[in-house]
């Protein structure tokens, strides 16, 4: 694709401009070099089976299908490696403008299928919730659904390594929790001894694994529950958070519902805990913990 830069290339609020993009079927794969559920600029990588040059994220993304990709660059060419599966997902436009310039691309919070929600009348399978549902937090209170957001994800190609699933064995984050195992997105961020922990950044191979896309079939589905404001809820016994919208809900699969219900609403509040997205910014006490947790 040829590209252009209003703002300036790299400048906050800056965007690209395209065109001629080429469209090809390649064996391709974008890593998350430091396992943080995020793309990092000048940092992540895309690789083409069979081409010498590596490819890296630019800071750009853009928008196809409710889902945004990565735009990546070798300093001369420019590519955005997209999984085209005709339903959930269309082709980029042969012009147009990315989203704005942003050092590190957050995804969207979800939870696999099957984990168990604290609700007033005991556990409650997250795809089973509906709109006006009460769920209990951390604190013992209890709150209504606002929205239950869903996202299908095709395994045809490696998904990005923040859309993989990550599984808490049970008892693996300590005093018994979670109390069966858990399966989130890597980027989900579980509430450990007062941090925010991405659920990527906790995985030590052993206790807390990465699930193989063997297991996961063509497609799986996730999910996200959003509260009225920033909640710490219980998944599985376990705090965790709720959906925070420093991401677009265009992402999900279900967003005209919420643009339906609720139009624009105002940016939520983040509840304020400190935040490891990767396995650099967990604290040293929650290492040593885990570690405990995975000798025991």
């Amino acid at each position: 694709m040829n590209v252009t830069f209003t703002g300036g290339s790299g400048n906050p609020g800056s965007t690209l401009n395209w065109n001629l993009i080429n469209e090809s079927n390649t064996d391709t794969q974008v890593s998350d070099n430091n396992d943080d559920g995020n793309l990092d600029e000048g940092s992540d990588t895309w690789v083409v089976t069979g081409d010498p040059n590596i490819y890296t994220f630019t800071g750009y993304t853009i928008t196809s299908g409710g889902t945004e990709y990565g735009v990546f660059s070798n300093g001369t060419l420019y590519y955005v490696p997209i999984n085209e599966d005709g339903v959930g997902q269309s082709t980029i436009g042969t012009s147009g403008t990315s989203n704005v310039f942003q050092s590190e691309a957050a995804a969207y919070l979800c939870y696999g299928p099957g984990t168990l929600i604290s609700a007033p009348l005991g556990d409650v399978s997250v795809e089973t919730l509906q709109i006006g549902d009460l769920v209990q937090t951390v604190d013992g209170k209890h709150v209504s659904v606002k929205w239950i957001g869903r996202q299908t994800v095709s395994t045809r190609f490696r998904p990005a390594d923040r859309m993989g699933l990550v599984r808490f064995a049970a008892g693996s984050l300590g005093e018994g929790l979670p109390h069966t195992d858990l399966t989130v997105t890597a980027d989900h961020g579980m509430l450990v001894d007062g941090v925010i922990c991405h659920a990527g950044a906790l995985v030590n191979g052993t206790t807390i694994t990465r699930v193989p896309l063997s297991e996961m079939g063509d497609t799986f589905t996730v999910y996200h529950i959003e509260t009225e404001e920033h909640e710490i809820i219980l998944a599985n016994g376990t705090p965790a958070e709720t959906f925070i919208d420093n991401v677009s809900r265009r992402v999900f699969d279900n967003y005209a519902e919420f643009e339906a219900l609720y139009g624009d609403v105002p940016e939520m509040e983040e509840l304020p805990y400190p935040r490891a997205m990767s396995a650099r910014q967990v604290p040293e006490r929650l290492k040593l913990k885990l570690d405990g947790q995975r000798a025991a």
